[in-house]
């Protein structure tokens, strides 16, 4: 560990092609996370599942901070809770966290077209899980998430028995709040689950930042939600994530590159 860095040794040669790009692209978004304003300092996790290896999928090392995730981080574990695959990290000894074990590894063993699930704790999350009322469709973007997913708040996420209510809950969504808790939301890539999120937190905070007001909310037709949710779903767009991807990664490597280690 050198001035505030811990330096891992590379992985490229180690895995696959398409085990390289999904780690450089679960740095990134754990950058990006951080970036926004998403992080919660080393809790809440981002997963990716590895290409060609059923049952895989990769996982941030409790004890990094989200801004230092690099490609050559990531521990490999199973549905089943073993470890494929553990970098050396040296005295810190990093391993996996159990509560997001069991939340992402429920979600990617229920949803197998899902690569990546990414779970916050922002305060403007956490502020809609506990509102009554949740998520309103109040502004343009909110009315993607017209019939986002709720689970309710079941006590720190250490029971497997949960998994089976969470994924009920989330059935075939995209978003789901967890309620007392935080937001939840999944992709068939990367970029489409960052896409989510990232708009699931805009539409929290203005909702928090329009009931701060104290004046009445304008509300919007059904007919008019309805129509504008469906704007929004795949037969009528591309993929979230799709076009911004990109810009997204090259962001990332402007603010440091090392992600890419």
């Amino acid at each position: 560990m050198t001035l505030g860095r811990l330096k891992l040794p590379s992985l490229k040669d180690q895995v696959t092609p398409e085990e390289w790009k999904a780690r450089v692209d679960l740095a990134a978004c754990y950058r990006l996370i951080a970036h926004y304003g998403m992080s919660d300092m080393m809790a809440n996790h981002i997963t990716i599942r590895v290409p060609g290896e059923e049952g895989a999928f990769l996982t941030n090392p409790y004890g990094m901070m989200y801004e230092e995730m690099t490609a050559s981080c990531f521990l490999k574990i199973n549905h089943e809770g073993e470890v494929l695959f553990k970098p050396d990290f040296g005295d810190l000894n990093y391993g996996f966290n159990k509560p997001g074990y069991i939340l992402h590894s429920a979600v990617h063993k229920a949803r197998p077209e899902v690569d990546c699930v990414i779970h916050t704790h922002t305060p403007a999350g956490m502020a809609i899980s506990s509102l009554k009322c949740g998520l309103l469709p109040i502004n343009q973007t909110a009315m993607r998430f017209l019939k986002i997913s709720y689970h309710d708040y079941m006590g720190v996420v250490l029971d497997m028995a949960e998994q089976e209510v969470l994924v009920r809950d989330l059935g075939n969504a995209e978003a789901m709040i967890l309620r007392n808790h935080g937001l939840l939301t999944v992709g068939r890539t990367v970029g489409e689950a960052f896409n989510w999120m990232h708009r699931l937190e805009s539409s929290c905070r203005a909702q928090l930042a329009a009931m701060a007001c104290n004046t009445p909310l304008q509300e919007v037709s059904p007919a008019i939600l309805e129509e504008t949710y469906m704007n929004y779903q795949p037969q009528t767009r591309r993929p979230y994530g799709l076009m911004e991807w990109p810009g997204l990664l090259r962001m990332v490597e402007r603010m440091d590159p090392s992600f890419k280690d």
